[in-house]
């Protein structure tokens, strides 16, 4: 693990570099973005170097400090991380006692707390003493993808690292390249992601999902055929994938999106769905305000969802309306 193996960041891994090399290194980090950007990977690369025992911008990978890491038995390193979406409140007494100290084989000893935002309040404050007077030896980074549910004092007492969605064709790239996937498919997934690796990635993976997405669009034809009974007769397939709906529902969302560019514009190079572009032309019969209406229909239908409203008579009512 180290910097070479982070796809993107590079202004982020710049920062970080030309701390060490300046001898700037804070004592708290804060790692802030949307889920699955990466922010984990670079921290553990970022604590690697700092344990790296050569103490410069990049982990020479062949110290005792660099192997140990790679191994997972690093003492002078610990990541805390949520089981079941919770830290318990002894695991950060635990850290706590830890940082009190010294390194065993290392000048410093570094934690990471990846989704520091499910800590209790409780248990912020607690580590918030710790914030305020580091010792010497200690570097800690907070990894969030919800800085809103973190107390201000923490906030300021860290140095935050801002973490954007990558570029498309860094991802498009990736999933030609690593996963044999075509450009068009790639595009889709990239797009579908929202700048999430890690989620391209998995989706690149999931057979499972390209099947959903198939037979989604085939639950869309038979919609715009007009049959009531064909539309009702799909509740089994969001039934089964209750557990995905929103994934589901944003599927149909891109899809009705991209209907619309293509029947507006006719242009296909900026589609989501590019590899569908034959039944997105079938379908271009309907009207733009037609299109705009069920796209309202399907977020409102999220909505609707989100606030526990009956799932059945949401998902029907929508089919209906499409």
């Amino acid at each position: 693990m180290d910097f070479k193996q982070i796809l993107g960041h590079e202004k982020q891994i710049e920062s970080l570099k030309k701390s060490i090399n300046n001898g700037n290194i804070s004592h708290s980090y804060l790692f802030e973005g949307e889920e699955g950007l990466g922010k984990k990977k670079l921290a553990l690369a970022f604590s690697k170097t700092l344990l790296c025992k050569k103490g410069e911008a990049e982990p020479c990978n062949e110290c005792s400090s660099c192997i140990k890491f790679d191994s997972g038995n690093h003492p002078d390193f610990r990541i805390l991380s949520p089981e079941k979406g919770n830290i318990k409140r002894e695991e950060v007494d635990k850290l706590i006692n830890s940082i009190a100290t010294a390194p065993l084989e290392s000048k410093r000893k570094v934690f990471v707390i990846h989704d520091f935002h499910v800590l209790r309040l409780d248990s912020q404050n607690i580590l918030l003493k710790t914030l305020e007077e580091p010792p010497e030896y200690i570097n800690i980074i907070l990894v969030t993808s919800h800085m809103n549910k973190l107390l201000p004092t923490i906030l300021s007492r860290c140095q935050i690292i801002k973490f954007y969605p990558l570029e498309s064709s860094k991802i498009i790239d990736l999933l030609v390249k690593d996963y044999s996937l075509d450009k068009n498919r790639a595009r889709f997934i990239s797009s579908f992601a929202k700048g999430s690796i890690e989620r391209s990635i998995e989706l690149a993976s999931s057979e499972e999902f390209l099947k959903k997405r198939e037979e989604i669009v085939k639950i869309i034809d038979c919609l715009l055929e007009g049959d009531k009974i064909k539309a009702l007769n799909s509740m089994d397939f969001f039934n089964e994938n209750k557990e995905n709906i929103e994934e589901i529902l944003d599927i149909m969302i891109y899809w009705f999106r991209d209907l619309l560019i293509y029947k507006e514009l006719g242009e296909t190079n900026i589609l989501i769905n590019k590899d569908k572009v034959e039944t997105l032309s079938k379908q271009s019969f309907i009207d733009l305000n037609k299109i705009n209406d069920i796209i309202y229909r399907i977020e409102n239908t999220k909505m609707n969802i989100k606030r526990n409203i009956n799932f059945n008579l949401s998902i029907e009512t929508m089919l209906l309306n499409i």
